[in-house]
């Protein structure tokens, strides 16, 4: 219901601003005019998601994307500080966190390029879908490269500490045993999930800040399209 009358009050906005309307739906022009809306704020989203998590502390500072030491390790966290691996465990959680900031900026242009492969109809149904359609979208068509491309950015940094190499010898093992989801099964896949989740959870911030804010979109289409569909929330 709701997204039928925000449909309504956007065809009707739009024959009101003299561009043509079908009975059936948004005509050729207006298509265009709201995907290439979209598209504005949707590259919008992904720059300023891209930068803030690529500073220094954008993911060890935040505490919404920050990533802890994997749960495994974390249970015996305790026994491994009386043992004196205090400081390595340290070490390896600013570590991870680093290497997560250094392989976000990977993501951008690949990001960037599945905004400008988006159809038509895929822009409609983000922009007539739910707060977070947008990040489900890039999830459903980048999630699969990005952990490619991220990994060895992960790795590069996470392979310099010992601490690291002793928790993939023993995560192999409890992954050989079922203990331990494989995704998991080293240091790097996990930071590399992990950063993925974080990039994707402030892709969804950017968005829903859009939505709900037009006027803090970037390009004056991003602008009228979003403005649009908020009159009719």
């Amino acid at each position: 219901m709701k997204v039928n009358l925000r449909r309504s009050i956007l065809l009707g906005l739009l024959s009101l601003l003299a561009l043509p309307v079908l009975a059936g739906g948004f005509d050729l022009l207006s298509e265009r005019d709201a995907s290439g809306g979209l598209k504005e704020a949707l590259m919008q989203g992904v720059s300023n998601a891209t930068l803030q998590l690529s500073k220094s502390d954008g993911f060890l500072a935040n505490e919404k994307v920050r990533i802890p030491l994997p749960d495994t390790m974390r249970q015996v966290e305790p026994i491994l500080r009386t043992l004196g691996l205090g400081p390595s465990i340290d070490d390896l959680q600013i570590s991870m966190n680093r290497a997560a900031e250094a392989a976000v900026p990977r993501a951008k242009q690949l990001l960037i390029n599945a905004v400008k492969k988006m159809s038509v109809q895929d822009a409609k149904n983000i922009l007539l879908g739910a707060d977070d359609a947008a990040t489900q979208y890039f999830k459903s068509v980048s999630q699969a490269q990005l952990s490619e491309q991220f990994l060895p950015v992960v790795r590069q940094t996470t392979s310099k500490l010992q601490l690291a190499q002793q928790y993939n010898t023993l995560a192999a093992k409890a992954s050989g045993l079922g203990l331990l989801k494989a995704e998991d099964a080293t240091v790097e896949q996990y930071v590399t999930r992990k950063a993925l989740d974080g990039l994707y959870l402030v892709i969804a911030d950017e968005e829903r800040a859009i939505r709900q804010d037009p006027l803090a979109a970037a390009g004056k289409l991003a602008k009228k399209t979003f403005g649009l569909l908020t009159v009719g929330q």
